[in-house]
């Protein structure tokens, strides 16, 4: 039998391998309440890492956050920088990768935090779909951020530096600045990026994939559309979803998930899939399943 430990080492710290993916509190805009009861249920179930942006409804989901979370230790916020809000725009937010536009992001996000440091701010960078790609004066520089990145560093605003949506080569580069995690799209059905990921592993790098199941945009292949994991999920008693999420967390052992969600019952169905474990039979069925491109574009 295979499994697998319930925490791991993120920017410092001892944290549950299970965090919340803060994004979808966006829907529950319209019922404040709501977002609030569904965060701290998470809290309730032990998750103590949160992964949230400022454009992540202009605000609103920092601002769950903070009436919630605080500016305590109890939980670690981790927050990106690279975008912007953009609420009129074709999709809610705009590139912002600029030195001057990430220094000003990490203060919005210090604003609506409520705090006087953020533990993890991951600079998402533009290279790289599903997302938007940079053009004009987008196209910038790694070293120029992080050259601003490690100032608001030093200067205590921020603990630690992840990066995301980013190549190997982009990650080779940044290591001598320290980086504490890296977040790109990566699933059971969309392993493009092993080399990478077994990069981060031998260098102490927490490993954060978004898109943990795939299927988040049309043409995008999806985990539970594969007959592998039905099968494992129907043996074992839970959904295709929870196969996908424990399969990440056997797959290596510095992997931390980000699920997101808006529903009570699938919080707590995402939380407890940090809790399945898979057999070695189980897991080569499920390493066999093949792997696609997740080279989507957005807008």
């Amino acid at each position: 039998m295979s499994s697998t430990a319930t925490t791991a080492p993120l920017a410092g710290r001892t944290v549950s391998r299970v965090g919340y993916g803060a994004m979808q509190l966006e829907r529950l805009r319209d019922d404040r309440a709501a977002a609030v009861a569904l965060l701290r249920r998470a809290v309730e179930l032990g998750v103590d890492h949160v992964d949230t942006a400022q454009f992540y409804g202009n605000g609103f989901v920092n601002g769950v956050i903070r009436e919630v979370v605080g500016s305590g230790d109890d939980v670690l916020v981790a927050t990106k920088v690279g975008a912007d809000p953009d609420p009129d725009g074709p999709i809610p937010l705009r590139l912002a990768q600029r030195p001057e536009q990430l220094r000003a992001s990490v203060e919005s996000n210090l604003v609506s935090l409520g705090t006087d440091r953020i533990p993890l701010v991951n600079l998402r960078r533009a290279d790289l779909r599903p997302g938007v790609t940079a053009e004009g004066d987008q196209v910038v520089d790694l070293d120029d951020q992080l050259e601003v990145m490690t100032a608001l560093r030093d200067e205590g605003k921020i603990g630690a530096i992840g990066l995301s949506a980013v190549t190997t080569g982009i990650l080779r580069r940044a290591l001598p600045a320290g980086i504490a995690c890296v977040q790109n799209a990566y699933s059971l059905v969309g392993r493009g990026d092993e080399d990478m990921l077994e990069l981060c592993r031998a260098e102490g790098i927490a490993w954060v994939p978004f898109f943990p199941l795939g299927g988040a945009f049309p043409g995008m292949p999806k985990v539970t559309g594969e007959p592998a994991v039905h099968a494992a999920a129907e043996a074992l008693g839970c959904t295709p979803s929870q196969v996908g999420l424990a399969w990440l967390l056997h797959h290596a052992p510095h992997v931390h998930l980000i699920p997101g969600t808006a529903d009570t019952a699938h919080l707590e169905a995402n939380i407890a899939a940090g809790g399945i474990v898979l057999d070695d039979s189980t897991l080569a069925t499920l390493d066999a399943v093949r792997t696609r491109s997740m080279d989507v574009a957005l807008g």
